[in-house]
């Protein structure tokens, strides 16, 4: 049962990590790349029917993490609050920030929005760095840590880059084409050297965690490069994502506190109980995720 139920919050927090990566890529992008507030509105327009549904699956990892694995929450936490804490404020000021901007005519009080969005955006990517890192290596592995951050906030970035080139077109398709290429490749090499700081320190508690997954990122995101340069965003975007959900394993590898799976998890009455429920939930998520992207997939709207 504890097997099963890793396997389910493995499989939340990569949902997770791709879908709430390119919402914070875009808000990142979204200024920078545009040119007018046309183009603004368009580019958060492209995630903008999916962003509220993407933090859901944040909501039911939490919610996993707290019912079936209730010994790794209570040991983590407390170390971790602020971080924690940090993390989720830019999650709340980049979500309200989007939402809010374009209930205003004033272009101060767009440009007010505008950066908000653009920090809680930063916050957010840079944060699930922090957080990784400060799980395998501790705070005081501070350029390990520093590492991870620019990691995760050039990945993100360079998936919301290839996620507003795939939903976009005309010159900010062409605009995030070229900014995804360094972005991609910077994220390539802050994850090589934070494996190899980390290898060479000892860091991680078990070799694999800073071995295979980095490993297979940095090939990922090579061919991420590759399909942008050949203005091919789709398989562009399906490299990214498979870069962000291998962040998955990692954190989840370095988040037991020290302790064997039978000891972060609930008891097996309390697992089986609530297996019904996950049977139940993680396919709707999945169905009403899926018809969304499919309502939405010509043409996004302008509702943002």
């Amino acid at each position: 049962m504890e097997t099963i139920w890793l396997a389910l919050l493995g499989a939340l927090l990569a949902g997770y990590l791709v879908l709430g990566g390119y919402d914070y890529g875009v808000q990142l992008l979204h200024a920078a790349l545009s040119r007018g507030e046309g183009e603004r509105r368009l580019a958060l327009n492209t995630f903008g029917p999916f962003f509220l549904g993407n933090e859901v699956w944040l909501v039911a990892f939490a919610g996993v993490m707290a019912g079936a694995f209730p010994h790794a929450e209570a040991a983590l936490l407390p170390s971790l609050h602020l971080p924690v804490a940090g993390l989720l404020g830019g999650v709340v000021v980049g979500t309200v920030a989007v939402q809010l901007r374009s209930r205003h005519r004033s272009r101060p009080a767009r440009v007010l929005w505008g950066a908000l969005a653009a920090a809680g955006g930063l916050v957010a990517a840079a944060g699930w760095g922090l957080l990784t890192g400060i799980l395998l290596g501790g705070s005081s592995a501070r350029l390990f840590v520093l590492l991870c951050a620019v990691a995760t906030l050039t990945l993100f970035a360079g998936h919301g880059a290839a996620f507003l080139a795939m939903r976009s077109g005309g010159p900010l398709r062409g605009r995030a084409l070229r900014a995804g290429v360094p972005l991609l490749a910077a994220a390539a090499a802050a994850i090589l050297a934070a494996a190899g700081v980390g290898a060479v320190t000892h860091l991680a508690a078990t070799g694999w965690i800073l071995a295979a997954p980095p490993a297979v990122q940095v090939v990922l995101l090579l061919l991420g490069t590759f399909a942008l340069r050949r203005e091919a965003p789709v398989w562009a975007f399906a490299a990214t994502s498979g870069a962000a959900a291998l962040m998955a394993p990692i954190i989840l590898a370095a988040s037991g506190a020290g302790m064997s799976l039978a000891e972060t998890a609930a008891d097996p009455t309390t697992l089986r109980l609530l297996l019904p429920v996950a049977v139940l939930v993680i396919p709707l998520l999945l169905t009403l995720q899926a018809v969304g992207w499919w309502a939405f997939r010509d043409r996004p709207p302008t509702y943002l």
